[in-house]
């Protein structure tokens, strides 16, 4: 391999590529690929997505998704490796939903693919104890990241998002649009475990979308419950019978961790600092300060 690597260097010393390296990854992509339609797939893609993919990869099978899925998405190499640590293979396409007895087939199958479990919110920072509020804000914070999280297609319609049945205001979490399966998209975040009263409040919710928001051309809406922690056999007997299309989804984040507690003990309060300003205020504003001399102008003649 040294040696034909120097050969074809001195024979063609205007064409890059022909380093050890690159050879040893041509070894391992005709390796790799052996059959005619794979590598046809692979030769679509940029040879640095290739590499990325014989560096992260053992597995034949998952590095033809991800050059699928690069394919159809169009990815560059930064987003193909954000994609291959956040492991979307494994993710997506595995959220727990009824869609199977809500959807026709081939919308359950498409609405299936572009969920995920659990979603990466590795984005930002929570504390442990963490309340849908803080996940709420947090998320908007970072809507960019949140809408790549998401999937290519949803379009971000408002926070909190107000509903009024009969002279009552009922509050959405987060309301998306999904351009390209046509239909809504309800969020829920839930900061606790999933509870099977979660979803009969999305179906409430979806049925005010669709009777509210729905325009003719529109597919029934489509709900998201975003719980920290869930069960798999509380999610189905919620969703067995329920009318409209519900998916549940854990998320995962990044947890804020608190201080040691030495050093915890040994840091003023909040209170003891508000006071220290206030002495130091008293302080400042007890001090006389120096008259400003004036000076007369002399009158010219």
């Amino acid at each position: 391999m040294e040696r034909l690597a120097r050969d074809l260097k001195k024979e063609f010393p205007d064409v890059a590529g022909f380093s050890l390296r690159n050879l040893k990854y041509m070894r391992q992509f005709a390796e790799s690929f052996p059959e005619a339609n794979w590598a046809a797939a692979a030769a679509q893609i940029p040879w640095g997505h290739n590499m990325l993919l014989l560096d992260r990869l053992d597995d034949p099978a998952k590095r033809l998704w991800y050059i699928q899925q690069s394919i159809e998405g169009g990815w560059s190499r930064s987003t193909l490796e954000t994609w291959l640590k956040s492991n979307l293979y494994g993710r997506k396409g595995r959220a727990l939903t009824n869609f199977k007895q809500t959807l026709p087939s081939t919308q359950s199958d498409m609405a299936e693919q572009i969920l995920k479990d659990p979603y990466n919110f590795g984005f930002m920072t929570l504390d442990k104890a963490h309340r849908e509020k803080e996940l709420e804000q947090g998320l908007m914070d970072h809507l960019q990241n949140f809408l790549v999280e998401l999937g290519e297609g949803f379009a971000f319609m408002g926070r909190q998002f107000r509903v009024k049945i009969e002279d009552e205001d009922y509050l959405i979490n987060l309301l998306f649009y999904h351009v390209k399966l046509r239909r809504y998209f309800v969020v829920e975040l839930k900061a606790t475990e999933f509870d099977p009263r979660d979803a009969g409040q999305m179906n409430f919710y979806l049925s005010a979308v669709d009777d509210l928001l729905r325009h003719p051309g529109d597919e029934p809406s489509i709900g998201i419950l975003l719980c920290r922690t869930k069960n798999k056999v509380k999610v189905e007997y919620a969703l067995r019978n329920c009318t409209s299309p519900i998916s549940v989804s854990s998320y995962e984040t990044k947890i804020f961790k608190s201080l040691p507690k030495k050093l915890k003990s040994s840091l003023p309060t909040v209170e003891e600092i508000e006071a220290e300003l206030s002495t130091v205020k008293n302080i400042a504003e007890s001090i006389p300060t120096k008259p400003k001399k004036q000076t007369k102008m002399k009158a010219r003649c």
